[in-house]
């Protein structure tokens, strides 16, 4: 007879392949006509408030991997945190100003168009150009199953938002911490203009390394600063034998140069090199004789550096008389201890340059190319000019030595030209006034770092870095609101002024401040405070973009409904250190007196197979439209959670098909589970937990366990540690243990069995609790397994909207259960290793040909004794016998004796279990165990026919 029909084997509508190609877009497309994220706050309206504040990545281009990371990661945790009883609303952004923008439009009609139009028009492509990137951006990142108000971002260029960033500057001005001055910024030749710190980039470059000659202009001075015998060895050379010694990896910098540094706490001492003397650090001195492969022809004189100060040497070639000044910035880590100092060329030189009253001389005009201030080089490139300074120098005779050097040097972040420092005047945010910087590191120490290393990294940066150039010569932008007085050229900012603009701005855009007559602009009878004057000139210069992002605690937080500053969590990559961590933090204290977030998270940069950075050169870039196109995004999801990315974490196509390996796995295990509730009416069916069978509850607290590791997992930002929990759980604890053992009673029972619904309760819960725990991760899956779950009362439509699954308030299993089940486990572990040994030997085919006999004394030997009509279904053998008698040690348990051996009676043709007691010659069914004859007796018999 066939008895299949009477079997209750898996149904389910639930697919076994996803098909996420197809099926992801139409579940998006469900939960936007049913406002699934307007449902989520709906149903946390009342709950505690978690922000996560979005930082807004830049409208150029379409979404790259690391945009779908950073997008993927924040949506795990709003829709966990959402789940968890919070409210968690997020409003997406974009920053939408700035130079690549520009650039852009720049190259889409060309140099010279670009010229010919007004400053507003280019504005306007620009404006276009962002917001057809942003529609660009969007549409991807939708794809990506995240949740938030998509169709109302926050954008760096909406008037509102221009407006508070005008209002936000005015108050750094009006506190005293804005002031323009000219100094040395770093610039960019092909950008052609200033740089912020975070703007920078540093990669290896060569440059010529020389040592310079400074000669000394009379021995008077030189004589006071050493011993007699020093005063004596001076005697025997002219003036011009006698130099201070100087290194330089930028020859370019020369013709500025307005003086020499030496650190007064170091020792000096004049070397001999035949007939002249060289003067450096004595910290230096060997390194410096080795470098220029010389040996000293006499004794050493001894310098008394106090008395270098303020004496005359002579520029290498140009007719000018350098002092010797002193600045701590001076050290032996490399060069000689001398260094040539250009104000207008180094911050370090500037500071001391103000100090003696130098000039800020910068020869170099915006393309990077020498003006007629240095005579001789004019309409050259610095950076194609060192061999030319060299050349003059060598001539003059003052070339002590050469080489080139590779070292790490700066790069424009956008053109990756290697820039320069240059003074021009420029727009800053002191960080002394107010102690902005030391309030700003008590902030650091108060916050959240994830992980902990972030708050050293940028605490460095902030300890270091100097005043915050915030001006742009540049069109595309927020403008800096200012005027400068016509008479006398004062500069005035914020006050009055700030706010009548603002709120111009606020209906208009900010490029009224362009279109408008200045008079229109200005409040009524605005004089100027240094010479009482009414006429003025509007600021041209633009805002860093680094300011636009950086207000956006003001712009956002703190203007759009449902939303509150300080945020709970800002969430980028570890760039941000330096980037938008770092402005917010700057303005948000100098304004607030506080951080705009209580916790920082950050994650690292996305690497190929090999470990090399992406690159369209390397061919090794990979498109997340690639791989949602042949995987799905969810199989992108589970690989973003599945990597520990608080360091660089890698992608390939091996990586991803892994990735789609682990996917299937958790899915085929939803399946199963699912399709053996297909009949179980879970309101009807329920069984309460005291009321299950043991390994019904050993799964369930096996889950509890499960439950409770993944929280805190979630808790921590650990998501890596979820899908290793996950997987874990799926393969191990299921697939290999409980559902293995678990089949033939869902199986073979009646349908309405108590066994079996004990069985069909666990499973339930078992699915249930997976979707919970899957569905920040996996929501596609997770809403799915959801849908083919059976309905309970007042469940809702979607998986988003219940809570996150939590251990019940009372143990799935009472005291000392879990831990026999576990010794049980190790016994299945053994014997199934034995059973495998005798298949290999063609002893056995099926486990169920296996008669299994026992033997162990103390707690395992008396476990086995207690649970000896349980074995044969733990173990999935026909027949187990517990002894007392000496059996061959197992090879993996000690102390268990084992004896595996082909069992003996008949195989029932329905369940497949060896038994004695098939059949019968008055056997309705002659070929069927006692146990599944009483079964069948119970059923229908349409069901049992031959």
């Amino acid at each position: 007879m066939e008895y299949r029909a009477t079997l209750n084997l898996p149904r389910t509508s639930f697919p076994m392949r996803a098909n996420a190609v197809q099926r992801e877009p139409e579940r998006l497309l469900r939960w936007n006509e049913t406002g699934l994220y307007a449902a989520m706050l709906e149903r946390r309206r009342e709950a505690p408030l978690f922000v996560l504040h979005d930082g807004p990545p830049y409208a150029n281009g379409e979404m790259h991997l690391g945009h779908a990371l950073n997008r993927i990661l924040k949506d795990i945790v709003i829709k966990y945190k959402s789940m968890a009883g919070f409210r968690t609303p997020f409003v997406p952004g974009w920053d939408c100003h700035g130079l690549p923008i520009e650039l852009q439009v720049e190259k889409e009609i060309g140099r010279a168009a670009k010229a010919e139009l007004s400053r507003v028009e280019v504005r306007r492509r620009c404006a276009a150009y962002a917001l057809r990137s942003v529609d660009l951006q969007r549409n991807a990142i939708l794809r990506l199953g995240v949740v938030g108000e998509w169709d109302r971002p926050y954008l760096t260029l909406d008037p509102a938002y221009e407006a508070t960033e005008i209002r936000e500057l005015a108050r750094i001005a009006d506190n005293g911490s804005l002031y323009r001055r000219r100094k040395p910024v770093y610039w960019c030749g092909s950008c052609e203009t200033a740089l912020a710190e975070a703007e920078v980039e540093y990669e290896d470059k060569t440059s010529a390394s020389i040592w310079i000659r400074f000669r000394a202009t009379a021995l008077g001075g030189l004589g006071a600063a050493t011993d007699e015998a020093g005063r004596r060895a001076l005697e025997e050379v002219r003036p011009e034998a006698v130099a201070l010694v100087a290194w330089t990896t930028t020859p370019w910098t020369l013709p500025a140069n307005l003086a020499l540094a030496l650190n007064p706490k170091l020792k000096y001492v004049g070397l001999r090199l035949g007939e002249t003397i060289a003067i450096v650090a004595e910290g230096r001195a060997a390194g410096f004789l080795e470098s220029l492969g010389v040996a000293e022809s006499g004794a050493r004189l001894t310098i008394d550096v106090a008395a270098l100060e303020g004496l005359g040497f002579r520029h290498p070639w140009l007719e000018r008389e350098v002092p010797v000044v002193f600045g701590d910035h001076v050290t032996l880590e490399s060069g000689t201890g001398v260094v040539h100092t250009a104000p207008g060329h180094g911050q370090e030189d500037y500071e001391v340059g103000l100090h003696y009253g130098l000039d800020i001389l910068s020869p170099v005009d915006a393309r990077g190319v020498f003006t007629h201030e240095a005579p001789g080089f004019e309409g050259l490139r610095i950076f194609e000019a060192d061999g030319e300074v060299i050349e003059r120098i060598e001539r003059a005779g003052n070339l002590a030595g050469r080489e080139s050097i590779r070292h790490s040097y700066p790069h424009c972040w956008r053109c990756k030209k290697p820039l320069f420092f240059r003074a021009t005047e420029q727009w800053f945010v002191s960080m002394a006034h107010q102690d902005l910087r030391e309030r700003t590191l008590d902030a650091v120490d108060g916050l959240k770092w994830i992980p902990q290393w972030g708050r050293d990294r940028i605490r460095g940066m902030i300890e270091s870095r100097p005043d915050w150039c915030i001006s742009r010569q540049r069109i595309w932008g927020v403008p800096i609101v200012a005027v400068h007085c016509e008479d006398c050229g004062e500069a005035h900012a914020g006050g009055a002024l700030a706010q009548r603009v603002a709120a111009i701005v606020e209906t208009e855009g900010a490029d009224a401040w362009l279109e408008r007559p200045l008079e229109e602009l200005l409040p009524e009878g605005m004089r100027c405070r240094g010479c009482s004057g009414n006429r003025f000139r509007r600021e041209t210069d633009i805002l860093d973009v680094w300011f636009d992002s950086g207000v956006s605690h003001a712009a956002v937080l703190e203007q759009r409904e449902g939303l509150s500053s300080p945020a709970d969590l800002y969430l980028e990559g570890s760039d941000q250190h330096r980037g938008w961590f770092h402005t917010s933090l700057l303005t948000s204290v100098a304004t607030r007196g506080r951080a705009p977030y209580l916790a920082c998270l950050t994650h690292g940069f996305i690497l190929d197979g090999k470990g090399r950075k992406m690159s369209k050169s390397l061919g090794n870039v990979v498109a997340p439209d690639d791989v949602i196109k042949r995987l799905g995004a969810d199989v992108l999801r589970l690989w973003v959670a599945a990597e520990d990315y608080r360091g660089d974490i890698s992608v390939s196509d091996e990586i991803l098909n892994q990735i789609g390996e682990a996917y299937r796995r958790i899915r085929n295990t939803a399946r199963f589970l699912l399709g053996n509730l297909e009949d179980f009416d879970s309101d009807r069916d329920r069984l309460p937990r005291e009321a299950l069978s043991d390994l019904d509850r050993w799964a369930l607290a096996r889950l509890d366990r499960l439950k409770e590791r993944v929280e805190r997992a979630y808790e921590a930002a650990e998501f890596h540690t979820v899908v290793h929990a996950l997987n874990n759980f799926c393969s191990v604890d299921l697939s290999a243990r409980y559902l293995d053992i678990v089949k033939d009673r869902v199986y073979c029972s009646a349908p309405a069995d108590s066994d079996r619904r004990s069985a069909q309760t666990a499973m339930e819960e078992i699915a249930r609790s997976l979707a919970g725990l899957l569905a920040p991760i996996l929501s596609f899956l997770a809403e799915e397994v959801w849908e083919a779950l059976p309905r309970r009362a007042g469940d809702p439509s979607s998986i988003l909207l219940t809570d996150f699954p939590g251990r019940p308030a009372a143990p799935a299993v009472p005291d000392g259960l879990e831990t026999e089940w576990e010794h049980l486990l190790e016994v299945r572990a053994a014997v199934t290793k034995a059973i495998e040994g005798e298949r290999q030997a063609g002893v056995l085919g099926h486990s169920l040909e296996a008669e299994v006999r026992l033997s162990a004394s103390g707690e395992i030997g008396s476990l086995l004794r207690r649970r000896d009509a349980e074995l044969a279904e733990i173990f999935i053998v026909s027949r187990v016998v517990v002894v007392d008698e000496v059996l061959p040690e197992s090879a993996l348990l000690a102390g268990l004796g084992l004896l595996v051996t082909r069992v003996g009676g008949a195989k029932c043709e329905r369940c497949w279990i060896w038994r004695d007691d098939i059949g019968g010659e008055t056997a309705v069914h002659p070929g069927v165990c006692g146990r599944c004859t009483e079964v069948l007796s119970r059923m229908p018999p349409e069901l049992v026919v031959a």
